[in-house]
């Protein structure tokens, strides 16, 4: 069974070299993109197991990142590293994301189409074996289907005012207490958003 944590052969071959890097580091890899353009973009999420990264730690990952890239030099072209916390509206790319979040509402898109459609939106419902469980309306009915992890090509939380709730509640459970910090440094911007960039 493939997730969709990496979707190409080379987003592939990149998680297999930095997902044990960020993993060392106490975390677990989300995404991976390669991105085109004039300048490629490797973007990079990634997450503590329980949920709740900082800016701080997203720039611990890419500087471990960078130094196993530099050693290996999958890429031939320049390319710019971001590395983020997921989000909000987080992507869900593994079966047990599916778990996690269940009770949360999600939409979900496959590969082929199921009974005439390819996108599903609804509450998630847990898995069963090697499926995604979700509640949708069908003819004004609540209805739980089963979708085959292997059939998905995208997945990802839809933004609520409650999801943004839970969210912030995560997050000042892994901030210091008042009193626990060494120093604090000022930042502009969106904090946790705020991807790192590294240039290569």
């Amino acid at each position: 069974m493939s997730d969709l944590i990496a979707k190409t052969a080379i987003d592939r071959r990149l998680a297999d070299i930095v997902g044990p890097v960020i993993e060392g580091l106490g975390f677990e890899l989300v995404r991976i993109r390669l991105m085109g353009g004039a300048t490629r973009t490797l973007q990079i999420m990634a997450d503590r197991p329980e949920g709740g990264i900082g800016v701080d730690e997203c720039g611990d990952i890419s500087t471990a990142v960078s130094a196993v890239l530099d050693v290996e030099d999958p890429i031939e072209e320049n390319y710019v590293l971001e590395v983020s916390s997921p989000g909000i509206d987080r992507p869900l790319t593994r079966l047990k994301d599916f778990e996690t979040w269940k009770g949360w509402e999600a939409r979900i898109e496959t590969t082929e189409l199921i009974d005439g459609r390819r996108r599903f939106k609804g509450g998630l419902m847990g898995v069963e074996g090697d499926e995604v469980l979700i509640e949708i309306e069908e003819g004004g009915q609540d209805l739980t289907i089963g979708l085959r992890f292997d059939w998905l090509s995208d997945a990802k939380l839809i933004l609520t005012d409650e999801l943004i709730a839970e969210m912030l509640r995560q997050k000042k459970a892994h901030e210091p207490a008042e009193g626990q910090f060494d120093e604090i440094d000022e930042i502009e911007g969106d904090d946790d958003e705020s991807p790192e960039p590294t240039k290569h």
